[in-house]
């Protein structure tokens, strides 16, 4: 009877109509209003289907009491739709409110409704934060966006990505999703690398700018939560932009991919390769007989219609019209005119909540005011159109078939953007480009050798390479493939100075640039540098003199004479204070004549040292003064003796010289690493003249350069980075010392463009444990 009834109405829909009409006159009308877009797709598909809807009911059931009828009202902004809800409410005095077709509207419109105690029933995207337990008289017929992240999670687990960048509509749609999300992907181990929020309102210039940026970034996957008016301008410019092509992959929400099908074909085109999830809706008898009764109707009522087919929005308002048909049917015979929205709305609430059937979406249940998650299909963009490729649930997660007895994790065959067949990275950079330095000296730092013949590829060694790739070991950067280009010109030599080298990253030449690279403010304006990884400063490096001359008085040199003073003195001040105490007592050793006690005075401290067994004074203060200086003088001798074995055994080395000033003034020549900023250090900082400095490259030549000196065509002293400073001593220990203040730098560090391999940065931020 139900499809002979629909198959009447399609043939006879005048009939019914009069039919309908003569009915109506004995009926309770129940006025609902709809806030639609009409020029939209979306809009007009809701519209011809909640017409369809209210046809299909009432043919079914001829004999109910109640009869919906349908006021829709055009509004494609909030005043607008401000508007719109006034006049249903308190013109047409609607008892429900289907809608709006504007996300951003959505709070408005439920705050409205719920003053006056209209339900606002709502089948297009909402935020998430929208609740319908924080709001009774709002009922979400649709599936809640936050129910999707758990399958974007997976999906993006599925093929091995880490990281992703969100890019969504920034009103409260786009933020509702973001909490949800975030917390899904860090649960299986996935990182939101960047966030991009674009406006409703964003012109193409402002999208067109933030597709630039995000295609500065490693980053090639892309999560974007649109509605359709925005994300169709957004793939148009995306493909424009060339971020359609191989390597990116493109994962859009249910709101977008709901939206598909009513999009221009256009811009579906553009969107091949592109991984979408979308509510399933399964198969049945009914809607097979409603998409060819759609078709028909949109022609009719719709004629310069672009649209073709209808989407799960129109589907989901067709089961909301047929389920508010039979919540107020069950209400009973009642005057709705009378009794006014404000004493219906609980009630239709009510009753809908507990209205379940089986609709053209599949089941039609409410739970906690919205409309039950059930599976969501994963399908790709190919041509113009899409192909399912597999599905996801709670229970089996991610699976080929949906009602498979098992999961087995994959999916079918994707045509991905670019016309590509192969997985994307995920990544912008698939082989990083390495410079180094190409160094004559010191090449315990960095060292290259030819290229293989086999490989082609450049061998390299050294510290610097060593912490690189102890790095990217320990940090769970192993699967980074990467190669080593020497700075050099046609002669194998460096092919100009370090800076040189560092432009060569600025111009995206290299990605990377790995070795002895120091830390200094004025490269910073140019290239972004990690953390350092080896001790900084800059000093001098002069030849040693020797100071140890053994002669007949090298018994005094363990004491300056200042010392030696103070110590007679103290010597000489003892005697008098137990002179004063001991004179005025029997002690006959300081009595007599006053030259006997002037010579006891000045000879008694040294007796008490050498004969301290020999009683020497009487009174019991003097004996304490005694001991005092009797143990004061043992740690003098103490020091004395260990002074004296230090020059008598030791090498005293002394720097030739200790003074910037000294050899700035006098305009002697020193030395540098050629190559190095110290050049400049010496000339900005310190203010040396160019004439008087000298470039050098290797250990030999800073050897050969300081034993030949100043006066003899040599230098005074060479600066240089301490680290290089130690490899030097190492060889030279003997001949040479650090000598002067240090002038504090940065440290080396590596090297990365401001807008490539920026994640260098993050992990290098533990290259602290390193430090040597």
């Amino acid at each position: 009877m139900f499809y002979l009834a629909l198959f009447l109405v399609s043939f006879h829909v005048g009939v019914m109509s009069d039919d309908v009409a003569d009915h109506t006159q004995s009926k309770s009308i129940v006025h609902i209003g709809a806030i639609l877009d009409e020029n939209s797709p979306e809009g007009a598909i809701a519209e011809t289907c909640m017409s369809m809807a209210i046809s299909d009911f009432y043919a079914l059931y001829p004999h109910h009491w109640t009869r919906l009828v349908l006021h829709t009202t055009t509004a494609n902004d909030l005043g607008s739709t401000a508007a719109a809800v006034v006049d249903l409410v308190k013109n047409v005095k609607v008892h429900a409110i289907l809608g709006p077709q504007i996300p951003d509207a959505a709070p408005l419109v439920v705050e409205m409704g719920a003053k006056a105690h209209v339900p606002v029933i709502s089948f297009f995207p909402t935020s998430h934060s929208l609740s319908p337990s924080k709001n009774p008289y709002f009922i979400r017929a649709a599936q809640d966006d936050s129910f999707q992240v758990e399958a974007i999670a997976a999906t993006l687990q599925r093929f091995g990505w880490h990281e992703a960048v969100f890019v969504y509509q920034d009103t409260d749609f786009g933020n509702g999703m973001i909490s949800s999300l975030v917390n899904a992907l860090h649960e299986h181990d996935i990182r939101v690398a960047h966030m991009s929020a674009i406006p409703s309102a964003a012109g193409d210039f402002h999208i067109s700018r933030e597709l630039n940026m995000l295609m500065t970034r490693k980053n090639r996957v892309f999560v974007v939560h649109m509605t359709s008016s925005l994300g169709s301008r957004f793939f148009a410019l995306a493909d424009k932009a060339g971020m359609m092509s191989e390597g990116y992959a493109w994962l859009i929400t249910a709101s977008l991919s709901n939206s598909l099908k009513a999009m221009d074909s256009e811009i579906v085109d553009s969107m091949e390769g592109v991984l979408g999830i979308r509510s399933h809706v399964p198969e049945s008898k009914h809607l097979k007989s409603f998409n060819i009764r759609w078709k028909r109707n949109l022609h009719l009522m719709n004629p310069n219609s672009s649209v073709t087919e209808h989407s799960i929005f129109g589907l989901w308002a067709y089961d909301t019209i047929w389920a508010l048909a039979m919540a107020v049917e069950r209400i009973g015979v009642t005057d709705f005119a009378s009794l006014g929205s404000s004493r219906i709305g609980p009630r239709i609430v009510k009753e809908i909540l507990s209205v379940k059937f089986k609709g053209l979406s599949g089941e039609f249940h409410l739970v906690n005011g919205q409309l039950k998650s059930s599976a969501l299909e994963i399908f790709n963009v190919i041509g113009k159109g899409e192909r399912v490729v597999g599905y996801w649930t709670p229970d089996k997660k991610i699976s080929r078939k949906l009602y498979s007895s098992a999961s087995n994790n994959d999916l079918k065959k994707i045509i991905w953007t670019g016309d590509s067949t192969e997985v994307p990275e995920g990544s912008a950079i698939s082989k990083l480009r390495i410079g180094i330095p190409v160094k004559v000296g010191f090449k315990e730092f960095v060292d290259h050798k030819k290229k293989n013949v086999y490989t082609n590829e450049t061998a390299c060694s050294g510290f610097s390479i060593d912490v690189f790739r102890a790095v990217l070991e320990v940090l769970d950067f192993k699967n980074i493939s990467y190669e080593f280009f020497p700075f050099e010109n046609e002669k194998g030599e460096m092919n100009g100075t370090y800076n040189d080298l560092l432009s060569q990253v600025e111009q995206k030449i290299y990605d990377v640039v790995v070795g002895d690279i120091t830390i200094v403010a004025n490269r910073t304006y140019h290239v972004d540098f990690t953390l350092p990884y080896s001790e900084s400063g800059v000093t001098m490096l002069v030849p040693v003199t020797h100071g140890k001359h053994i002669d007949m008085w090298i018994f005094l040199q363990p004491w300056r004479w200042d010392l030696w003073v103070a110590v007679i003195a103290s010597f000489v001040f003892m005697g008098i204070v137990i002179r004063i105490m001991e004179h005025p007592t029997v002690n006959t050793a300081f009595a007599g004549s006053r030259n006997r006690q002037l010579g006891m005075t000045l000879w008694f401290p040294f007796s008490a040292l050498a004969i301290p067994q020999r009683e020497l004074v009487v009174k019991d203060w003097s004996r304490f003064v005694l001991v005092i200086w009797i143990g004061f003088a043992v740690i003098l001798m103490q020091i004395y003796t260990a002074s004296l074995s230090s020059v008598l055994t030791v090498d005293q080395l002394q720097p030739t010289f200790d003074s910037v000033n000294k050899l700035r003034t006098k305009g002697y020549k020193v030395g540098y690493q050629n190559g190095s900023f110290v050049k400049g250090f010496l000339m900005e900082q310190l203010n040396f003249t160019e004439s008087q400095l000298i470039p050098y490259e290797t250990i030999k030549e800073y050897h050969d350069a300081l034993t030949k000196g100043h006066k003899n065509g040599g230098v005074a002293a060479i600066f240089d980075e301490i680290r290089y400073i130690r490899v030097f001593l190492a060889e030279y220990v003997s001949h040479y010392m650090m000598a002067g203040p240090i002038y504090r730098t940065d440290g080396f560090g590596f090297v990365c463009s401001s807008l490539s391999f920026k994640h260098i940065i993050q992990f290098y931020s533990d290259l602290i444990s390193f430090h040597t």
